[in-house]
């Protein structure tokens, strides 16, 4: 059923030895979306994914792929790119690929066509029959790309998928994951690129020392986290505003501050203000939180309170 989420993990935790890994985590992903993981190192992000692609058995808790728990035909549904390379490196690139395809239920016919066109389509189609160890670091992630999408996964489970990419393959690979999205897969996209997080994903989850700590869509986040705080060009004195907390250079542009505002006074109130002062104001700017800076903010708070 189209409305049975994806994923669904119901209150799961994981110990190894001393080490609480996930305590008590719950989430879901639905049919067609781009979902955000994030964490610092450490915070619990791979034995979650691990422990969704069931190579990780929970020690309490739940997770269902597709409405149930995970079985075993579900492996060909679901694919996973590691952060760590894992390819054969002194096979050839098709053959590598041909391989991976048929070990995904793919029949010899249809793995090589879908060879052809996943190298057409990242323009690698000329090192067919390079080994994979003569590829440059960049060229073997697409190749790992490819092989994680050859088989048309339902759910596609990518941790840190433009590691190593240069701007020009990035955008390739961002299109081909929103290309995911659009034909009903579902993908986690697990990256410590916020900009990435901010282009692809519409919801996130955050995790530090195995809890959530962040969950929710991108504008829910950055309207509970965000800083109120405008970028002004005027000739008023900001500082005497009673609105305002304080007033930095802002060192976007010269000429401007930020103003940071007081809990509870909003930027059309400071806007009155300004102009009831006669003030002359050549630029006036909501400033939204960075999600980078959101991150930070949130891993250090939670690494602060143990």
């Amino acid at each position: 059923m189209s409305d049975v989420p994806a994923i669904r993990v119901d209150d799961v935790s994981k110990r190894f030895d001393k080490t609480l890994a996930l305590d008590r985590v719950s989430l879901e992903l639905q049919r067609g979306e781009i979902f955000g993981l994030l964490g610092p190192n450490g915070a619990g992000k791979t034995t979650l994914i691990r422990t969704i692609l069931d190579l990780i058995k929970p020690d309490s808790g739940r997770v269902e792929i597709f409405g149930r728990t995970f079985a075993p035909h579900d492996r060909n549904r679901i694919a996973y790119l590691p952060e760590e390379r894992g390819l054969y490196p002194r096979q050839k690139v098709a053959a590598v690929l041909e391989y991976l395809g048929a070990l995904k239920g793919m029949s010899p016919g249809a793995a090589r066509s879908e060879v052809v066109r996943w190298l057409a389509r990242f323009e690698l189609s000329e090192y067919a029959d390079r080994k994979v160890e003569q590829l440059s670091k960049g060229n073997q992630q697409k190749i790992q790309i490819c092989a994680t999408l050859i088989a048309s996964p339902e759910i596609v489970c990518l941790d840190e998928p433009l590691s190593g990419l240069d701007p020009v393959s990035a955008r390739t690979v961002m299109r081909v994951i929103r290309d995911c999205a659009s034909e009903g897969r579902t993908v986690l996209l697990s990256t410590h690129q916020m900009n990435t997080v901010e282009a692809l994903c519409a919801r996130v989850f955050m995790i530090a020392r195995g809890r959530r700590v962040l969950y929710g869509t991108l504008t829910e986040i950055k309207r509970e986290h965000s800083t109120d705080a405008v970028r002004v060009a005027s000739s008023a004195d900001c500082s005497a505003c009673p609105l305002v907390a304080r007033v930095e250079a802002d060192g976007v542009s010269q000429g401007t501050v930020a103003v940071y505002l007081r809990d509870g006074a909003g930027a059309d109130a400071f806007l009155r203000w300004l102009v009831a002062s006669g003030a002359s104001i050549e630029s006036f700017e909501h400033v939204s939180t960075p999600l980078e800076e959101i991150f930070v903010r949130v891993a250090e708070h939670a690494a602060a309170s143990g």
